[in-house]
């Protein structure tokens, strides 16, 4: 008889009858949900982890904060930029301060804070000098640090000495050395100035090895963008605007410096050209060659440099320094100016920054985006506190389209009753001249590389590639252009019709604006476009820009422009930050949280990769099969 306790009762007529447990899984079942929990434990674990690291900053600094440093009397300011020099970080103000708090810092440096900061000092009573470093600084174009050379001359100008000290320098670096009062060198190091140069890669003959067929249509006599896919060599046509806008560039350098270090512009130059000679009779020794040579004023170690300063009235520094000083990023928290833009209320000039090439749809900050750009453009255009638009571009261009959503919103701005000043960066080429043409005047600096007024697109085919490895194409289609962009097929005479038909209207688009846009003919303009690259001084000389000036003096013409007086505020306009970032970024650039990490406490390393997720933008990674892309683009990067 079976045991009652295991005995099923008899189920009851017109009662629901008990569902019975769902059977468990077998190993792997229970595998997977092992998995899936812990998971979510260590998804729990990092969240916490950072929130918790924040935390505890934010818990330091307010504890801190009575004991922040204080720029004292007699305070040297210390700049050394560090990595590129840039009009706008790449980075976001959250990625941006993670980083700052994890003791990895953004190696970027902005134009406007090392101004700002020259600026301020100069009526700050506290700093009594400032030491510039400029040995890792990697300088890209030679406009910005103009901009930041005048501001060290405004500083100078009020009765206050700049003095230099570097290992090494280029050409670059030496260009902002030169304009302190003295500037030393350290026994090991010296001046290393070579002249410009614009060499680069030319692939047809690897294209051609394996079998792709490059197909370019373009207009402009100059415009070699895209020679290297289609020559084994540089055209003459393409060395002979080089020559002409690298000459100019060099000219400008050698004159500045010169007039700097009152050296006669002639033996400056002889001297560069006759380099390797002159460093052969000093015994390879560039300190010695630079003192020569009246680059530099003196050899000194950092050890005898500190003394210098000592012996010139700077009080000691606390801790490891050796002189009392303040960096870059403790002065600009300090004075407030780190927090400037977005504390701006009243009326003013808004500045918006259109920095890299120009793609299509919404881009990160640091970038230029068709839509992003764009409707950033409309939102100042839309912002009460506007009154007045300066367009700082630093471009050299992109995809044509893209450039023509942002010419647009300039153009509905001005249309609005809002006057639109450019100001000109390193380079405003190509693209970078499309989105700037329509603004009431365009400033450039004298080594300013624009112009570039050209069109191309490029299409390629593979199909000798693919035979290669005994792979052929074949099938039907239902018109004659169907499938016509299959790049496994050779290329249609009528693709080449149609490409070169959209190419020669965007031409004419381009050169046709300009001409509206400056009060020309499109002879006249035609003329000196073509695809040809002029200096900001070149282009002054030939009508496509309006006056050469600095950021500083477009501002002031913007301002008098809307009649805003004398005194009037100025913003950045950037993408809008939500509240966890803003307050991050008032956390990371506080003068406590400098003092806080300057005792060692930081965030893990790794967190400072977390925000770096976006993927990066090239040129040719928006194009896609089958749509024709229009590039107005310039490769003019002298090195």
């Amino acid at each position: 008889m079976p045991d009652r306790h295991d005995a099923t009762p008899p189920p009851l007529p017109g009662r629901p009858q008990p569902v019975p447990p769902p059977r468990r899984g077998g190993g792997f079942g229970r595998f997977l949900r092992s998995l899936g929990r812990g998971l979510n434990i260590t998804r729990l674990i990092i969240i916490n982890a950072i929130f918790f690291g924040i935390l505890a900053i934010f818990v330091v600094v307010l504890m801190v904060s009575g004991h922040a440093n204080k720029v004292e009397d007699k305070t040297v300011l210390v700049l050394a930029p560090e990595g590129a020099l840039v009009e706008q970080y790449s980075a976001d103000a959250l990625s941006r301060t993670i980083a700052r708090m994890s003791g990895d810092g953004v190696k970027q440096v902005q134009v406007r804070d090392l101004v700002r900061a020259i600026d301020a000092a100069a009526k700050d009573s506290r700093i009594s000098q400032i030491v510039l470093r400029t040995d890792k600084l990697q300088a890209g174009g030679f406009a910005a640090l103009r901009e930041v050379g005048a501001a060290l001359d405004r500083f100078r100008a009020a009765g206050k000495p700049v003095l230099a000290w570097a290992v090494s320098l280029d050409q670059g670096q030496y260009y902002l050395a030169a304009h302190a009062d003295k500037l030393y060198v350290d026994p090991q190091g010296g001046v290393m100035a070579t002249g410009l140069a614009n060499y680069r890669l030319f692939y047809k003959d690897l294209l051609d090895k394996l079998g792709v067929e490059v197909h370019l249509f373009r207009v402009g006599q100059f415009k070699s963008a895209a020679e290297p896919f289609i020559l084994d060599h540089a055209s003459p046509e393409s060395k002979e605007a080089d020559a002409y806008w690298l000459g100019g560039l060099w000219t400008s350098w050698i004159e500045e410096v010169a007039k700097l270090r009152h050296i006669a512009p002639a033996v400056l130059r002889a001297d560069v050209d006759n380099l390797a000679e002159r460093v052969r009779d000093a015994n390879g020794s560039l300190a010695d060659l630079a003192v020569q040579e009246r680059l530099v004023d003196g050899i000194a170690n950092e050890q005898q440099f500190v003394a210098m300063l000592r012996e010139r009235g700077v009080p000691a520094g606390k801790k490891d320094q050796g002189f009392r000083q303040v960096e870059l990023d403790g002065y600009l928290a300090d004075r407030g100016l780190s927090t400037t833009d977005m504390l701006q209320t009243g009326q003013g000039v808004t500045v918006v920054v259109a920095e890299g090439e120009i793609t299509s749809g919404k881009q990160a900050q640091g970038s230029i985006g068709g839509e992003s750009t764009a409707a950033l453009i409309r939102s100042v255009r839309f912002d009460r506190r506007t009154r007045a638009l300066v367009l700082r571009v630093n471009s050299p261009g992109g995809e044509v389209y893209a450039a023509e959503q942002i010419r647009r919103e300039v153009a509905a701005t001005r249309a609005a009753g809002i006057p639109v000043i450019v100001s000109m960066g390193d380079v405003a080429a190509s693209g970078g001249y499309w989105i700037s043409m329509n603004a009431n005047r365009i400033y450039a600096e004298p080594n300013t590389i624009t112009g570039s007024i050209g069109i191309f697109g490029m299409f390629y085919t593979v199909p000798d590639t693919l035979a290669k490895i005994g792979v052929k194409s074949d099938g039907v289609a239902t018109s004659p252009l169907a499938g016509a962009f299959d790049i496994t097929r050779p290329l249609d005479p009528k693709v080449s019709i149609l490409i070169q038909s959209i190419i020669d209207k965007g031409y004419r688009d381009f050169v046709g604006n300009v001409a509206k846009a400056r009060g020309k003919d499109f002879a006249s303009i035609d003329a000196i476009a073509q695809g040809r690259v002029w200096t900001g001084q070149q282009a002054l000389d030939r009508g496509l820009v309006d006056r050469i000036g600095s950021l500083d003096d477009a501002i002031r013409d913007a301002a008098a422009e809307a009649k805003l007086g004398k005194d009037f505020n100025v913003r950045y306009a950037e993408k809008p930050m939500g509240a966890f970032e803003r307050f991050l970024t008032n956390v990371g650039d506080s003068s406590e949280t400098h003092v806080a990490l300057s005792w060692g406490l930081h965030l893990p390393s790794w967190v400072a990769e977390l925000p770096r997720l976006a993927p990066e933008f090239a040129l040719f990674r928006t194009a896609e099969a089958g749509k024709p892309h229009v590039y107005a683009y310039c490769f003019c990067s002298p090195r």
